[in-house]
């Protein structure tokens, strides 16, 4: 059989190091290492740094990338924000219009946020197939974070026109469960649904134990610190307020250290909260580059992630699964009924603490720090549960079938 072109819509890809973009890339350099013509609409842009203008047309590992042209105000305004992605909703129309042929596969991803719909619409019009692969659900997202014009019927006529993108995909590619319930409830028929959760590198990154951690020592933690960490974008979806409060009950304990690792919008203001209060139990490092990652992963003892419970179904955090490929314990601040917190009660790789609920935050800490078998066995537990389930070759695998299941 003949297979058709893949081609892929998201607003990064390679070399970007956004977490859409990197899970992007591995999928699409593994389909093409396996013989399929993959192809990459993408932007110029970089993700963290839009002064940075990327080439216009590239081959990597056989993928070939076309890099559309973009405004690039970056994420520090919504009005910003905005410009940038309508211009890439014209471009990637415009571009898909000129290069897709009947039967193509077009792939939207969910950055922009409703770029399902502009793909949709290019595949119908040249007479290709399109399957959305949902990171996030939008405008549902908007509309919980606040965005007034996204809440009422603006936000409402979005859903019909993003949910017909849905209803007319061949399959709608979500990232976890709670994920694939919201589609459900929207109208889309369960045989179109497929949970494919996001990975990790988990080959690149592997457990180590303290003694084989060198950017441990070099960061200046004692051989005694309990280190609590995060690694990854501490976005406007994430809870912080929660660790401020136990950071707050344990500063007076040496051994309890908070370590930041990476940005985001709450990032950037967890800095200035933690200067302004005084806790010098927190230490603050930029993002990591890739081949650091089992390294920097392994400094903290434990890791924390959190979101917002009205989130939930809408966003997954991604960074469980590099915590997992790690091998260290979770501490999910999340709803407890959320996606994490199902699985690290499943897989016993962790603890589940509510949002607001600084007190149990800092009692779980305290009973890891305290219990250094346990918060071992929750590390074996938490890696055992990524390669059982979430690897990534395991993930891609999955994909190619759904691929080649469309294509027959």
């Amino acid at each position: 059989m003949a297979l058709p072109r893949i081609i892929f819509v998201n607003r990064f890809f390679y070399p970007d190091h956004s977490a859409t973009a990197q899970i992007l890339a591995d999928l699409c350099f593994a389909l093409s290492k396996d013989g399929l013509d993959v192809r990459v609409v993408t932007s110029r842009a970089v993700y963290d740094d839009p002064s940075i203008q990327l080439s216009g047309a590239e081959h990597v590992n056989g993928v070939q990338i076309k890099r559309i042209w973009t405004t690039r105000f970056g994420r520090k305004s919504l009005a910003g924000r905005a410009v940038d992605y309508l211009s890439f909703y014209a471009a990637a129309f415009w571009a898909l219009l000129r290069s897709l042929r009947p039967g193509d596969l077009v792939i939207a991803k969910t950055d922009p946020p409703m770029i399902s719909v502009v793909a949709a619409l290019a595949a119908s019009l040249r007479g290709a197939r399109h399957i959305n692969w949902l990171q996030d659900l939008y405008p549902e997202v908007a509309a919980e974070l606040g965005i007034r014009a996204l809440s009422g019927a603006g936000g409402k006529s979005l859903r019909i026109v993003r949910n017909l993108s849905l209803r007319s995909a061949r399959a709608n590619v979500v990232i976890g469960e709670r994920m694939a319930e919201r589609l459900e409830a929207e109208g889309v028929a369960p045989h179109a649904i497929a949970v494919i959760h996001n990975w990790s590198d988990d080959e690149l990154v592997t457990p180590l134990v303290r003694d084989q951690c060198e950017l441990r020592r070099e960061w200046g933690f004692q051989d005694d610190a309990f280190v609590v960490g995060y690694s990854g974008n501490l976005g406007r979806a994430h809870e912080v307020e929660t660790l401020l409060g136990a950071a707050r009950r344990l500063k007076h304990d040496p051994r309890i250290r908070f370590l930041f690792i990476g940005g985001g919008h709450h990032g950037d203001g967890l800095a200035g909260r933690v200067e302004a209060e005084g806790l010098s139990n927190f230490m603050f490092q930029p993002y990591q580059p890739k081949h650091m990652l089992a390294q920097s992963l392994a400094v903290p003892d434990v890791h924390w992630l959190s979101l917002r419970p009205e989130l939930e179904g809408l966003i997954v955090p991604s960074k469980f699964y590099g915590i997992a490929a790690a091998g260290r314990p979770v501490l999910s601040v999340t709803d407890p009924d959320g996606e994490i917190a199902r699985l690290v009660r499943l897989h016993d790789c962790g603890l589940v603490v509510s949002p607001g609920h600084d007190e149990d935050l800092a009692s779980a800490i305290m009973t890891l720090a305290g219990s250094p078998d346990l918060c071992r066995q929750m590390g074996e537990s938490s890696r055992a549960m990524l390669l059982a389930n979430y690897t990534r070759r395991g993930s891609i695998a999955r994909w190619s079938a759904l691929l080649r299941g469309v294509a027959d």
